[in-house]
């Protein structure tokens, strides 16, 4: 009798708690919104064979537009093939979906905040004479970054690695405890637990105190984590809040582009980074996929003043007000004369879909290709370009040791698969494979020589690359580095090899996934 009402009770708690699920609600408005568009087509199309000549004429007019653009090859292949097979709904998904750039108004109004805020990013003219005087190669990447990003490099700066969130956690909390003047805070996903609790009372005391406290969090990332309309809860206590491109459920090009950044910043002169979110998970608070080996990174000093400029260009965008008064306002200088003392070269920079740059691939590109001994990586995804693709087997060709660490419990099972799908070509070429056995690995990092590194939320993926704000910080000859790569090497000993064979023994169902999943990996 026990085992009937268990049988029934839990799959009747499944459904209750899907239904009372808000993102059950949006999904179910897109569905019907996107069918009700498509049968209006067919109709049309049975009605009139006009309209199926025009359907058709209009598929070969956005492959053609599709070909011409100046977009990765892979992402062009991926409509192509959709467009041309299924013209109707490719063409539809296309016209709502398929721009890889967010709004013009977006575009305009944060186009014009760095205009008139150039002067304070523009760097020092004496550390890049030093970095060009002590390596040219290095100072080639980093001017790529300042001309392309437009964030400059720095000295002054130090930086502390962390290895898990569990150990960032407790530092995060000293340093926002000792906040005098700002607190800027910029998520990707903020989720109610022991890890947001202990940060938001932080928060309102700082605001009660007469601290700026400010917080962006993103509409898509936070859509099943957090309450309805909880920015305007915040301000209730003090927090002026903001929410990047709130998800509404209507099929719109514009919610295809997220914040998938994490910032934090504390009176200017102290700034964190990396792949963790303020979510239990990531300080291994809450059980999900296993252990969740995430990594961060700390800076204090001058290169913070990158991250605070990242932080007020998208709060003016979020907030459609000009901020640019606001830079002159939180220059760290004004409080706190004295300099940092730090090893090496920090430059921390962002990369964003307003423009046809693709900095953080390029970062990541300049790195691989200009190394001579190793070069080691951990990524949660690796959906790779062509691009990517061929620089990553050049290297390993030539004699690089190119390692690549990735989850072994995934937290999306049809994205490791696809993962796994770039295992072969990159094995054949002597990349070695590493996938992290205790659970799910969330650090997004590259480590290079034993001199240039990069933290930061960047992954190998086509939405990280190419559709999303995000940000890293580059590293030449900090200290930081050599932990970087400790950290990899250590971790190794978590991980299991994976070899060719691992590959050749797939399901033939399995690689026929791989393969199709592939064609149309740009678009997921």
């Amino acid at each position: 009798m026990n085992l009937i009402i268990k049988l029934i009770i839990k799959p009747l708690q499944s459904l209750l708690k899907l239904l009372f699920n808000r993102i059950f609600y949006v999904a179910l408005a897109l569905i019907v919104q996107l069918a009700w568009l498509l049968i209006a087509l067919f109709r049309l199309m049975e009605y009139s064979r006009w309209v199926t000549i025009g359907m058709q004429a209009a598929g070969f007019l956005v492959v053609l537009w599709i070909v011409n653009k100046k977009i990765n090859p892979s992402y062009k292949l991926a409509w192509t093939m959709l467009i041309l097979v299924f013209p109707v709904f490719g063409v539809s998904l296309y016209l709502l979906f398929g721009k890889s750039r967010i709004g013009t108004v977006m575009e305009q109004h944060y186009q014009k905040l760095i205009n008139e805020t150039a002067e304070y990013l523009e760097g020092s003219e004496s550390t890049r004479n030093h970095l060009m005087e002590d390596d040219q190669s290095m100072a080639i990447q980093s001017e790529y970054i300042w001309k392309y990003s437009r964030y400059p490099v720095y000295e002054n700066t130090s930086a502390e690695y962390f290895q898990v969130g569990d150990d960032m956690f407790p530092v995060l909390v000293h340093e926002l405890e000792q906040a005098k003047h700002f607190i800027f805070i910029e998520y990707f996903i903020i989720n109610d637990g022991v890890m947001w609790h202990t940060i938001l009372n932080i928060l309102e005391k700082k605001a009660k105190e007469g601290v700026d406290v400010r917080l962006i969090y993103d509409g898509f990332g936070c859509l099943t984590t957090l309450p309805y309309k909880y920015d305007e809860e915040m301000r209730k206590h003090g927090i002026k809040c903001e929410v990047f491109n709130r998800f509404r459920p209507i099929l719109n090009i514009i919610q295809n582009n997220r914040d998938h950044r994490k910032i934090c910043v504390i009176d200017g002169w102290t700034g964190f980074t990396g792949g963790i979110n303020l979510a239990d998970e990531y300080i291994n608070q809450r059980k999900r996929f296993g252990h969740w080996k995430d990594t961060a990174v700390m800076l204090k000093g001058d290169g913070v003043w990158n991250m605070t400029a990242m932080f007020l260009y998208m709060w003016g965008i979020v907030s459609r007000t000009d901020t640019s008064s606001d830079f002159g306002n939180y220059v760290p200088h004004r409080w706190h004369p004295e300099q940092f003392e730090g090893s090496g070269y920090v430059q921390p920079f962002c990369d964003s879909p307003l423009d046809d740059e693709v900095v953080g691939e390029n970062v990541y590109l300049n790195i691989i290709n200009r190394a001579k001994n190793y070069v080691y990586i951990c990524t949660p995804y690796l959906i790779i370009d062509n691009e990517m693709m061929t620089a990553l087997c050049l290297a390993a060709k030539s004699g690089v040791d190119v390692r690549i660490m990735t989850p072994g419990i995934p937290d999306k099972k049809m994205v490791f698969l696809l993962t796994q799908s770039y295992y072969k070509q990159l094995l054949e070429s002597g990349v070695k494979i590493y996938e992290y056995q205790p659970g799910f690995l969330h650090a997004k990092s590259f480590v290079c020589d034993d001199k240039v590194g990069v933290v930061g939320t960047i992954n190998l993926d086509y939405r990280s690359l190419y559709l999303h704000f995000e940000d890293g910080v580059w590293l030449y000859k900090n200290d930081v580095v050599l932990d970087i790569r400790n950290d990899f090497l250590e971790t190794l000993e978590y991980c299991s090899s994976i070899d060719l064979e691992f590959c050749l023994k797939r399901n033939i169902t399995v690689r026929a996934m791989q393969n199709i999943l592939r064609v149309f990996a740009p678009l997921l």
